[in-house]
Order: C-alpha cells, then structure tokens, then sequence
C-alpha cells in the first residue's frame, strides 16, 4: 500500500483515525466538492499568488451581498447550491461561475425571479448573456 505524506511529513495511513487517500471513486459516501484527502489532488501545488478579480467575479461577490444584505439568500444557501452542482459541471466551472450557479438556481427555487424572464434578461442586448460589455 502506498501511502502520501501531508504536509506535516507524516504518512496519511499512519494517522490515528484517518483513511488511506481514496478517489471519489473508490468512496461513494464522499462528495464530489470534498477534495480534501483525495489521491488525486494531493500532490497538486497550491497557487498562493495573490490574483486580480475578474469584474464579473466582483460583480457576482456584490450580487451575494446584496441577496444577503436583503435577506433573499443566505450563505448557506450558496453552499448548499454550490454543493448540488453535478460533479462534471462543478469542476467544468470557476470558483464564481458556481456561485452564480448557485445564485440562479436558488432564486429560481424561491420564486424571485422566473426563468421566462432570466432568459429573456440573458438575451437583451448589452448583457453578459450576449458576450457585450454593459
């Protein structure tokens, strides 16, 4: 059995109550945004440079404050959404396109907006749903 050191230098296997490193495959009760621990992740580099927001990421940052701010979503709304995106779509998206997802689906859930009108809203011209700039 092979075993992968964390950051500590100690083999993952060795410490007390912690499973061997396992693939969402191989251990069907974890979820899919559960990174933690997987094999497969584990020797990936963490990127610690600080990096410049997109204006669509502070734009949706600001719509989440807003909704929270008016008591129409809660952050662990967000979460819980964010959570029950499919495993292929969620790892497909950045970290702000899920929050969007999010957003949308949960808005959708509570009656706040309606689909007929989100399309029609992505469809107007000078909006993000056409590729222009507002």
């Amino acid at each position: 059995m092979t075993t992968t050191a964390h950051a500590g230098g100690t083999p993952i296997s060795d410490v007390q109550g912690s499973p061997p490193p396992v693939g969402h495959e191989d251990h069907p009760g974890r979820a899919h945004h559960d990174l933690g621990g997987v094999s497969r992740y584990l020797c990936a580099p963490v990127d610690i440079e600080p990096h410049a927001l997109t204006v669509f990421d502070r734009r949706v940052d600001a719509l989440r404050q807003l909704l929270s701010a008016k008591g129409l979503m809660s952050v662990d709304e967000l979460r819980r959404g964010i959570e029950a995106i499919p495993e292929t779509e969620y790892h497909a998206l950045s970290y702000y396109q899920r929050w969007m997802r999010s957003i949308t689906t949960t808005l959708l859930r509570r009656g706040v907006i309606d689909e007929a009108g989100l399309r029609a809203a992505l469809a107007a011209p000078g909006t993000a749903g056409t590729g222009a700039s507002p």
